[in-house]
């Protein structure tokens, strides 16, 4: 009886792995362009300041050489997929790598702010496709056992990426006595820390050739055999590996390729679903995270702090961001998506409206002590309820909120939506903040406070349903 049922189970929920130590570090390489993400998106805000000295250039002009690479990065992330699966995951991987590398020696060293603004474009294609090609290797990889675990040092990486950044920033402004346009060695501070990322770009690249390809990507262009030996080697030799190439034939035979036209339905355009989707990327960016990352040491110097202690204020709310989303993902699949999407929200609210207050009390560049601290606080308590939910949240619905027929093109556009928006508030601070940095995170607390009847009234709960109830 036994030996009769036992082939109705997958082969793949079988699997487990002969060494669960070398699944793990394809899963970390593959992942490292994750922590390219997070560095590159980040490592920005130790430069702001000086860019802005060594050009002589303006708060609008400045705000577009910072945001510009979120162009490259809705390029990389438009065109990785169909590359991908034309000349492999790992060839995608290497061509990251050398964006990455060859981005971060030119931004250490331009001409002028034009080159400045391309060498940025150039590493925004590379976080595009990095942004993409991670998640998409790890999850074609990783034994289906442990999927969601392995798929999780993504996050846990950019997070990872964000925080080393800050650190290094840091680092160099303390060797350069504070000044962010300090020499060393004969280049600028600033300069050093655009530059510094030509080390985990190499170890990327070099990574990339030491993992295997995905068996996915081999059995699509006929390389069974091929893809048998990485079956064998990341989900174990006891798994049947002619059944396994089996059903990854036969889900690849299934699989729809959602189109647009998919999505159109109904005199909104698009269909309610879409919409939603769209509401939850485009929200998650205009509370204003990202000003947190890319702004931090400009704002903090901008209200007095002085540059050392605004780029350690910069470093620490990135280790809060790691915390928080640990949280998330201790906690996103046992409370559920929306209340702590709601948590999230009320909490970056309150948050928010605490900064806007301080910051009110702005003389000059100057902060009382009591607001000034108030606003530190405030700073840290936004970065942890975001991470804590809407930085995992909204990632988590887009990938199962929608029906299987619509899904990949969906979330295509619920991710250009979000790269919309994340310009939107890049490229607008530094003029907002020169209006009135008060009134600028009063707009944020409210769409932090919008976000709330959002939840309550479009977003439904997705903890434990299949992908099939979906829509």
């Amino acid at each position: 009886m036994t030996s009769t049922a036992q082939p109705t189970i997958p082969e793949g929920r079988k699997a487990q792995p002969d060494h669960l130590g070398h699944v793990i570090f394809i899963t970390a390489a593959a992942a490292m362009g994750g922590f390219l993400f997070g560095y590159d998106s980040s490592v920005i805000n130790g430069a702001v300041e000086a860019i802005r000295g060594r050009y002589e250039v303006g708060s609008a002009g400045l705000a577009q050489v910072i945001a510009i690479a979120l162009i490259g990065c809705a390029i990389g992330a438009a065109t990785a997929g169909r590359i991908a699966d034309r000349i492999g995951r790992i060839r995608v991987m290497q061509i990251a790598a050398a964006l990455f590398t060859i981005s971060a020696v030119g931004s250490a060293l331009p001409f002028a702010l034009w080159d400045l603004a391309m060498w940025r474009v150039l590493g925004g294609i590379a976080i595009g496709m990095a942004s993409v090609i991670g998640p998409a290797y790890i999850a074609e990889v990783a034994p289906p056992a442990y999927r969601g675990r392995l798929g999780s040092f993504q996050q846990a990486a950019i997070v990872i990426g964000i925080a080393v950044s800050q650190l290094v920033n840091w680092g160099i402004l303390n060797l350069a006595d504070g000044d962010q346009r300090g020499k060393l060695a004969g280049l600028e501070a600033w300069q050093w820390m655009l530059g510094v990322m030509v080390v985990p770009a190499l170890l990327y690249g070099l990574l990339s050739f030491v993992i295997p390809e995905s068996p996915r990507f081999l059995i699509s262009v006929g390389k069974t055999d091929k893809a048998k030996e990485v079956l064998a080697e990341v989900e174990g030799r006891s798994v049947d590996l002619d059944h396994r190439v089996a059903e990854i034939k036969d889900a690849m035979r299934r699989e729809h390729k959602s189109s647009f036209k998919d999505l159109l339905g109904g005199k909104a355009g698009f269909l309610p679903i879409v919409w939603v989707g769209i509401g939850l990327s485009v929200f998650q960016q205009l509370v204003g995270i990202n000003v947190a990352f890319y702004y931090s040491s400009t704002l903090w110097q901008s209200v007095g702090i002085n540059p050392s202690s605004s780029f350690f204020y910069s470093f620490t709310t990135s280790i809060i961001n790691i915390i928080g989303t640990v949280i998330a993902m201790i906690f996103v699949d046992k409370i559920g998506r929306r209340p702590l999407a709601l948590i999230g929200s009320a909490g970056m609210a309150v948050s928010l409206a605490l900064e806007a207050w301080a910051f009110a009390s702005k003389t000059g560049d100057t902060l009382p002590t009591a607001q000034g601290t108030v606003a530190l606080i405030a700073a840290h308590s936004f970065v942890l309820f975001f991470a804590l939910s809407w930085g995992v949240v909204v990632w988590v619905f887009l990938g199962e909120m929608f029906p299987n027929k619509i899904r990949a093109a969906a979330l295509g556009v619920a991710a250009c939506a979000q790269w919309i928006a994340n310009w939107a508030i890049t490229a607008s601070f530094p003029s907002l903040s020169d209006w009135n940095l008060s009134g600028t995170y009063v707009i944020y607390t409210v769409f932090a406070l919008l976000s709330i009847p959002f939840v309550l009234k479009f977003v439904k709960e997705t903890k434990g349903k299949a992908l099939e109830e979906m829509g």
